[in-house]
């Protein structure tokens, strides 16, 4: 395959109250800018000797889109479906829905149909940070290697052959010399560009190990007690190779915000004493914790206003629906940092949690600032939480990945599983971060390059129980398969004590797999197939679509 060739780029931005603005078709150095192109390499930077502010900023390239090809562009964040394309395929955003709906529910804040716009033709897709056109098993990558600046969209417009580069800095103020892109243009096998571009980007190696666990939101969501998490620990009793972690989910807080503020009627003895349990058991013991959002009804937001994070009009940032609703927090605020420090301090000094899984994090760059790209906003929070967390065992989750990468050791790329295969009927038609099994099941797939990489991957759990579940048996058997192959965590959210000896059996051969085993991966238009080898025999699994 050819790489995509230089066409134009175009930027427009307001200097000394004048308005900047021009094509640019050839590489080259200009008064305000510095454009460098090769087939491997593509570089754009402006400069200001004053104050500047960005208007727009993107670069497009020809490439010649053949029938066969997919296509993958990465979502907006974790939760964002992501999957290949047919090269005639579309996204969906939330012009079909109600704008009173989508005002009621704050579905906009979930992703990016806020600041980015959608497609309305078949063929038109866009995607954050990396990309990839595929033609049988030769890749070409599209990967951004200067997000930090601002995140970088990439456009496929199949029916005019085009690739656009659009840089989301809307307003943003500059001076002196601001790099806007810096994209690698990678032509190989798969292994063979992924591994060419993080060493490109720099991200070290993640050193944490596979891990396997539970996590008690998937059966207990917010009901959990003290006694709860008790039943479920001794389900693990029995097992002579104790899982790794076990980690209690949202419920034990009076309310999301107010991490310290335990619920004494669910945990009267307190979260130490539950990871003292934990630990007495061989487990590292998790919490989570969602520390740059905060629900409508919680202390933190009646008592600190000033903490919220505002749009321009003044009003808080909406994050979604969850719980009572809830808003971003300003990561900037000295406070809220001094709140945040103490709240580690304890969850993980004082209590003893070794592993934090840190949910909910795009609330955080819900709003750009003046002076700071919402990627900027969203890669200074990620290292702000790794100073915070230490050596604990950080799990990424509802994150934009780039600013993820090499500052979590674990990070989910996909959306929950649901109890139901794809959720109940009136779903599908929301937002793209919805609840859905199948959903998560094709993220773990077509993110599948991440891991190992970037971090490991956190493809949610998976369930094999019988009761509080819609899923058939294959669909669990085809859940637990994929995430093993796939998955650098691999969590249950079962009480294993209640297994039967087939389920018990099934579940302890899902350890032995992983993405070594993989041979190959088809995708048709109903659905998508992994052909991999266990115990001597080659099997496949597949997702239906």
């Amino acid at each position: 395959m050819t790489a995509p060739l230089f066409r134009k780029a175009h930027t427009e931005f307001i200097l000394g109250g004048k308005n900047v603005a021009g094509d640019i078709t050839l590489p080259g150095e200009g008064e305000y800018y510095r454009l460098v192109s090769s087939p491997e390499r593509f570089s754009f930077s402006l400069s200001a000797s004053e104050e500047a502010v960005i208007k727009s900023v993107t670069a497009e390239f020809d490439f010649t889109f053949e029938q066969d090809d997919m296509l993958f562009l990465n979502g907006y964040q974790s939760w964002t479906d992501s999957t290949e394309h047919p090269v005639n395929g579309k996204l969906r955003g939330l012009g079909h829905l109600p704008k009173a709906l989508v005002n009621k529910y704050a579905f906009t804040g979930y992703g990016d149909y806020g600041f980015t716009q959608y497609g309305r033709k078949k063929g038109m897709l866009h995607g954050f940070s990396y990309a990839y056109i595929r033609r049988d098993d030769t890749f070409i990558l599209l990967g951004s290697l200067c997000e930090e600046s601002g995140f970088t969209v990439i456009r496929f417009d199949t029916g005019r052959n085009s690739v656009v580069f659009e840089k989301d800095c809307k307003d943003h103020c500059f001076s002196g010399e601001y790099a806007v892109f810096d994209v690698a243009v990678l032509s190989g096998k798969e292994d063979e560009v992924f591994d060419r571009y993080f060493e490109l980007l720099g991200t070290p190696k993640p050193r944490a190990k596979r891990i396997n666990g539970y996590t008690s939101w998937y059966n207990r969501y917010e009901n959990i007690t003290e006694a709860t998490v008790g039943e479920d620990l001794e389900g693990f009793a029995h097992e002579e190779k104790k899982p790794d972690v076990f980690q209690i989910d949202d419920g034990y807080e009076s309310a999301v915000g107010d991490w310290l503020s335990v619920d004494e009627n669910k945990f009267p003895s307190g979260m130490k004493y539950a990871a003292d349990k934990i630990r007495e058991k061989g487990m590292i013991p998790g919490l989570w914790l969602a520390p740059f959002a905060a629900e409508k009804k919680s202390k933190l937001v009646k008592e600190h206003p000033d903490w919220l994070l505002r749009g321009n009009d003044g009003e808080p940032a909406a994050g979604g629906s969850n719980w009572s609703g809830f808003y971003g927090l300003d990561i900037y605020n000295a406070e809220f940092r001094e709140y945040l420090k103490n709240v580690f301090v304890t969850v993980i000094n004082d209590w003893g949690y070794g592993l934090v899984k840190l949910d909910f994090l795009y609330a955080a760059c819900i709003y750009p600032r003046k002076d700071k790209t919402r990627a900027q906003v969203m890669f200074e929070g990620m290292r702000f939480l790794r100073e915070l967390c230490g050596d604990a065992l950080i799990i990424g989750c509802g994150v934009p990945l780039a600013p993820a990468f090499g500052n979590v050791d674990y990070c989910r790329i996909g959306c929950d599983v649901s109890l139901s295969w794809d959720d109940v009927f009136y779903m599908r038609f929301m937002h793209r971060e919805r609840v859905s099994t199948k959903n998560s099941l094709l993220n773990t797939i077509f993110r599948r390059q991440l891991d190992g990489r970037a971090f490991r991957n956190d493809p949610d759990v998976y369930l094999l129980r019988d009761d509080n579940i819609q899923l058939t048996v294959e669909q669990k058997k085809t859940l637990a398969t994929v995430n093993s192959l796939f998955g650098g965590v691999l969590f249950t959210s079962d009480n294993v004590g209640g297994y039967s000896q087939e389920k018990e059996e099934f579940h302890n051969s899902m350890t032995k797999l992983s993405r070594s085993c993989v041979t190959r991966i088809t995708n048709s238009k109903k659905a998508v197939t992994v052909y991999y080898t266990a115990d001597g025999e080659e099997k496949t699994v597949s997702v239906p679509k």
